[in-house]
């Protein structure tokens, strides 16, 4: 497998649509155009901010090819391939690859809430099937699932996951994490008000829905925390980011970042 290294700011991105209901092709190059050239370092698509269980599996991977294409030579491409089952997920996994993803962003399957093994099974499952690089996509509060850091651990070791976006919101984990398992498995921040705290502990990348439409500062706040170690610089961008991540989290989040989008 390539392993690719997931760094910097991945912008977590939206679905858009024109006016018949059809995805807005056009309006996914101007995204990757606004986000890449605006200063972040790559896009994830079909995660909770594209709504992806809004989407037909054809429109999954009509969105995923679109974003991958538009960022290629420019910045990272991560498609998110969450499904119910592991044979869909395995499908859309299969189509983002062909498509010229750099890695995928999986999400356990998440109406009944999966125990470690087949939690697992079902990451190896995908592993064995397409050779790409896993993000695994940590979200509890929706799944269920709520790993031990030894278990993300062994994850990391015995599939394809070479990281995981955390919105779980348990920041001491996510230390304990970085500091004790970051050979087996990359902690990336994917809560938006504790990006500080995330790139300030060592994280290499965040998933950020924010950095849609406020590239710039999310690029500064990484080149501050992350490439610079300027924590005065950093506190400085967290003062004036911070107030519009708190924001987001109050209302609905997908809804807030097209809003943001729009403007």
């Amino acid at each position: 497998m390539t392993n690719i290294e997931l760094k910097g700011i991945l912008a977590a991105v939206v679905t858009p649509f024109d006016t018949d209901g059809k995805i807005d092709l056009p309006g996914i190059e101007r995204q990757v155009d606004h986000i890449l050239g605006g200063g972040a370092h790559g896009v994830v698509s079909c995660g909770s901010t594209g709504e992806f269980t809004s989407l037909s599996p054809g429109e999954q991977k009509a969105v995923n090819a679109a974003y991958a294409k538009a960022a290629k030579g420019r910045g990272l491409a991560v498609a998110g391939t969450g499904a119910l089952t592991t044979e869909e997920a395995i499908e859309l996994t299969a189509a983002a690859k062909g498509d010229g993803a750099d890695a995928v962003m999986i999400v356990p399957p998440f109406y009944d809430t999966l125990n470690f093994d087949e939690l697992l099974a079902h990451y190896k499952a995908i592993s064995e099937a397409v050779d790409i690089p896993i993000m695994y996509y940590n979200l509890p509060t929706v799944t269920g699932v709520d790993l031990t850091p030894a278990q993300f651990a062994e994850l990391g070791r015995e599939t394809n996951v070479t990281a995981f976006k955390d919105t779980g919101g348990d920041i001491t984990k996510m230390a304990d994490i970085l500091f004790h398992h970051s050979d087996e498995i990359s902690a990336l921040n994917g809560w938006d008000t504790l990006t500080f705290d995330g790139l300030a502990l060592g994280a290499k990348a965040g998933v950020w829905g924010g950095a849609s439409f406020m590239p710039g500062l999310a690029g500064e706040l990484y080149q501050a925390l992350a490439v610079d170690v300027d924590l005065a610089r950093g506190r400085e961008l967290w003062k004036r980011i911070y107030p519009i991540c708190l924001f987001l989290e109050r209302h609905n989040y997908a809804a807030a970042i097209k809003t943001g989008v729009s403007l």
